[in-house]
């Protein structure tokens, strides 16, 4: 008995232009949510009905794609073809058919993502060049030589420290950290909301090491980023509670504001609560501050006023803002001991080709210049596997030479007008959109320089304001750096990198 029914090439159309329907929304809906995702749009900021339209069209592709199969089998066996062979070509027509399109949406989905893939596989795999083609003999399983004391806690740390950051990117983390304890190294800084996989990597390593021997800092943070002024007292002490069973180290050291931008974040009265409370408890022992922010001066100068911080963790580096060399020694007078960061001045290991000849390393040179301070306690650097240990900790205890000057000067000779300070803020008061400079040229620092693109670019989606309106913008910004750094153009170019446009 026939039936009307829709013919066999109509049906395959509409099975073609459902598939054709379901890529497109597969690279505006599901392609554009994890795009967006990864880029640091918050979820709930991204609409949701993209990604129903996405799975309702790819439903109905499915459907379309079995009752087109089943049809065409159908009609087969009513033209009377032989069944088996009929049926096993039709069956894999079918299947082809709903093959290809699975394909065909999984491709568009992944088109939306090359640009991100263009940037997280180099990141992946990314390798910090050294300064030497190959390293020395001299270096090879250098140890820490000097300690020196961390202001008034009383505290003995290796002058040459281990941040925790891109640990995890060793193939081998918790050996590599027992290398470097092994080596001397007794301070590690932890933070769960850069690297939340380094606690579990401390956890592992230090597991049935004497817990006296070591010194481990972390911050007041969630994973997403550092507690918010005003945030209660549980708050502040339930996400310390939390690093510190994390970490199982049964107590944290050092427990630090971390970024801290603002003397009112600094001295929120709900944070000093917290603390008092943790120490009581055991929890934690020394009250810091980390800051390289514009308001570096102020901040830490209310630290030091305050009496309430025993550490400071300073961005400090050659040739740094005059006013960090007396903070430093307000500090040192104080009593409160002073971490150094961000020591390398922009890492840009890869443009010393040119004079390795003349220095064994840039970054022993760059070490030795900061502990050359005595108001320093140490510094942290991030290491990532051997040939690290060996050259970073070469430099411990080794005075400052005429040829490590020289070297250093190279260095600032091929940064110059690149590098921003991070905390002079000169260039703020001539922005009319009120923008982050300071935020927005450190952010494509960690992107060029520090192979965190991914990172990089979820920093820079949460900014509230971004380096977009630069494009129109002529403002006086671009020659209130007194470093010569070219603010407008490095905003445009940050902003291209950041946002992949």
């Amino acid at each position: 008995m026939k039936q009307n029914r829709i013919s066999g090439a109509p049906a395959g159309w509409m099975v073609v232009i459902a598939w054709l329907a379901a890529a497109i929304s597969g690279y505006t809906g599901l392609g554009g949510f994890v795009y967006e995702s990864l880029e640091g749009i918050a979820g709930d900021m991204i609409p949701l009905w993209p990604r129903v339209l996405f799975g309702v069209l790819v439903l109905m592709a499915v459907v379309l794609t079995l009752w087109w199969a089943l049809r065409l089998t159908r009609s087969s066996s009513e033209a009377g073809e032989a069944t088996d062979a009929s049926a096993r070509r039709k069956f894999l027509t079918g299947g082809a058919a709903l093959t290809g399109g699975a394909l065909g949406v999984a491709g568009a989905t992944a088109a939306k993502m090359a640009p991100w893939m263009q940037v997280t596989v180099p990141a992946i795999f990314v390798t910090t060049e050294h300064t030497s083609d190959d390293p020395k003999d001299a270096w090879k399983g250098a140890r820490i030589k000097q300690y020196r004391q961390l202001g008034r806690t009383g505290l003995q740390v290796s002058d040459i420290s281990a941040g925790t950051t891109r640990i995890h990117n060793n193939a081998e983390p918790v050996r590599f950290l027992n290398t470097l304890l092994d080596r001397g190294v007794n301070y590690l800084d932890a933070s769960p909301d850069y690297a939340p996989q380094s606690e579990q990597i401390i956890r592992d390593a230090i597991a049935g090491r004497d817990r006296s021997s070591l010194v481990i800092a972390t911050k007041f943070c969630h994973s997403n980023g550092h507690v918010r002024h005003g945030s209660s007292v549980e708050t502040y002490m339930q996400v310390m509670e939390s690093a510190v069973e994390r970490l199982g180290a049964g107590y944290v050291d050092v427990a630090h504001v971390h970024a801290c931008d603002t003397v009112e974040r600094l001295m929120d009265e709900n944070l000093h609560e917290a603390f008092d409370r943790l120490r009581e408890k055991g929890v934690v022992r020394h009250l810091g501050v980390t800051t390289h922010t514009p308001n570096l001066e102020e901040v830490a100068n209310a630290a030091i006023d305050s009496g309430r911080f025993d550490v400071m963790m300073l961005a400090y580096h050659h040739g740094a803002w005059p006013m960090q060399q007396a903070i430093i020694e307000r500090a040192a007078q104080s009593g409160v001991g002073i971490v150094a960061m961000k020591t390398l001045k922009g890492a840009k290991h890869q443009g010393l080709a040119d004079f390795r000849n003349e220095s064994d390393s840039y970054t022993q040179a760059a070490f030795k210049w900061v502990m050359s301070n005595p108001g320093v306690s140490n510094l942290v650097i991030s290491f990532h596997n051997d040939q690290h240990a060996d050259e970073y900790l070469f430099a411990s205890g080794k005075p400052l030479t005429e040829s490590d000057v020289a070297v250093l000067g190279k260095y600032d000779q091929l940064i110059a007008g690149s590098h921003c300070f991070q905390h002079c803020g000169d260039c703020l008061s001539g922005c009319s959109e009120s923008l982050p400079i300071h935020d927005v040229l450190r952010y494509r620092m960690y992107f060029e320089d520090y192979g965190d693109q991914k990172q990089a670019m979820q920093y820079y989606a949460k900014l509230e304001k971004n380096a977009s309106s630069c494009i129109s913008c002529d403002a006086p910004c671009t020659v209130a750096c007194p470093r010569g750094v070219l603010v407008r153009q490095r905003m445009i170019g940050a902003h291209e990198m950041l946002t992949m446009t």
